[in-house]
């Protein structure tokens, strides 16, 4: 994955979507979000993440943008966010589209968890398509151009909601009004690795077959909570189950990396 911004559109009054990057969305925020989102997205390429126009893409769908994948952030920093793609029925392959089991939004949806991680605790609703014109179109909304092989595939939305009372009172009431949420379950996975496949190797998987990851034998397993990852640690057995034993709490500065 590749990350370009251009001078252009750094410019806080480019058109749509652009202007938040100096009202409130860092550029290091945007960044590490469409970072963490193309190392999860399926592509058959590796896409490279420029900062776009809103009003570019609505204008090149035809006035509306149809068809987005959009998920809510609720957190002590909340987000809307959207992914498009050019080309929707590319991802039926993978999701099953003959047999139905899988939905288009099932697919991205991890790569939105992983997008939301970079802003923290909080829960990510349900992904579903829909309409995101408003979204595109919303000044306060960072676009990005997902391009592969030099071919736009598709676009990444995402428009910070910063929470009045957390900016007003600062981290005491941030922890405060998480409070309210800290019986809420949220999704903690254990990762020892992974890799990229073509859809073609997937669907000739079959018992027995193994598959390669990027770790070797000793390499600690990632700790991620809600996508982000926030902790490195070892595989141990406890009782006949697995279990992990935390070696490494990672602050926010470590898990970005």
């Amino acid at each position: 994955m590749t990350l370009q911004r251009s001078a252009s559109a750094q410019s806080p009054s480019a058109a749509g979507g652009v202007g938040a990057i100096g009202s409130g969305l860092s550029d290091g925020v945007a960044d590490a979000a469409v970072a963490a989102l193309l190392t999860v997205l399926p592509t058959p390429t590796i896409l490279t993440a420029t900062v776009g126009s809103g009003a570019g893409v609505v204008g090149r769908s035809g006035g509306t943008v149809p068809g987005a994948v959009v998920a809510s952030f609720v957190g002590a920093t909340s987000a809307d966010l959207a992914v498009v793609l050019a080309d929707p029925g590319s991802l039926d392959a993978a999701a099953g589209a003959e047999s139905g089991l899988v939905s288009r939004d099932d697919i991205i949806r991890p790569a939105l968890e992983r997008a939301a991680g970079v802003l923290g605790l909080g829960v990510l609703g349900d992904a579903r398509i829909d309409d995101a014109t408003t979204l595109f179109l919303d000044s306060e909304t960072v676009v990005f151009d997902l391009t592969g092989g030099g071919v736009t595939v598709g676009w990444f939305a995402i428009r910070l909601r910063q929470n009045s009372a957390a900016a007003a009172t600062g981290d005491r009431t941030v922890v405060g009004n998480l409070g309210r949420i800290n019986s809420v379950e949220m999704a903690l996975t254990v990762e020892i690795g992974r890799t990229r496949m073509t859809v073609r190797d997937v669907l000739a998987l079959e018992p027995g077959a193994v598959v390669e990851l990027d770790r070797s034998v000793g390499s600690p397993a990632d700790i991620l909570l809600n996508g982000r990852l926030i902790a490195h640690g070892e595989i141990v057995v406890v009782d006949q189950d697995y279990a992990v034993r935390i070696t490494q709490i990672l602050d926010v500065a470590e898990s970005l990396t």
